[in-house]
């Protein structure tokens, strides 16, 4: 599967915005946006007024690179979504929220989605008592998400653990920090999946 191998940090400054892709380092001044605020690149610093269009463009943009999804399957979440009742782009945020990378990460099981994924991919999680190495699944109200118990000592996932307070842990699930497991309450719904996202515009570029 194809993955991004590049600076994270240039993606926050390619946004406008701190995507928080590089965890703890991004509640420092050493955060790259904080230094350059302003896009890469050899024109980063002139001025480009985006087309409605483009706006859009770049908030889709923001959402992939901030979930780490490709686009094929973006697109499929985005489908799925559509067929549903409800609000499109809140029901197309809620099934992102609900892949299991997502959850370990706001459960503070890892500093940021990308080491979430390597820890599911070890096979280092359980859900419901078994072991789940696909990034993408999807994780229900009510479902068990745990370390393993052989890796419950690893330093990585204890000092995210410790240091998750920063992030602070969504009211959606209910995590044991001390037995390193957590629960999914219930999905969230759009007022407890607190972005800076303009799922709306999303839903207009892909409408067209």
């Amino acid at each position: 599967m194809a993955r991004y191998i590049g600076s994270l940090c240039r993606i926050c400054r390619r946004e406008g915005e701190k995507l928080f892709l590089k965890g703890d380092r991004c509640y420092t001044d050493k955060c790259a946006i904080e230094r350059r605020k302003y896009p890469p690149g050899e024109h980063g610093q002139g001025y480009r007024k985006l087309s409605d269009y483009g706006l859009q463009l770049r908030e889709k943009q923001k959402v992939r690179k901030m979930y780490g999804i490709l686009e094929r399957q973006f697109r499929r979440y985005f489908n799925e979504a559509a067929r549903k009742k409800g609000v499109t782009g809140e029901t197309l945020l809620q099934f992102i929220e609900s892949r299991l990378d997502n959850v370990v990460y706001r459960m503070g099981f890892a500093p940021n989605r990308r080491k979430a994924r390597q820890l599911i991919g070890h096979g280092h999680i359980l859900v419901n008592g078994r072991k789940v190495n696909i990034a993408s699944y999807t994780v229900k109200a009510g479902d068990v998400v745990e370390i393993k118990e052989s890796c419950k000592g690893m330093s990585d996932i204890l000092d995210s653990v410790a240091k998750s307070e920063h992030r602070g842990i969504p009211s959606w699930v209910e995590v044991d920090s001390v037995n390193l497991k957590g629960k999914v309450l219930h999905i969230p719904s759009r007022e407890e999946i607190q972005l800076p996202v303009q799922e709306q515009l999303i839903v207009e570029l892909y409408s067209k």
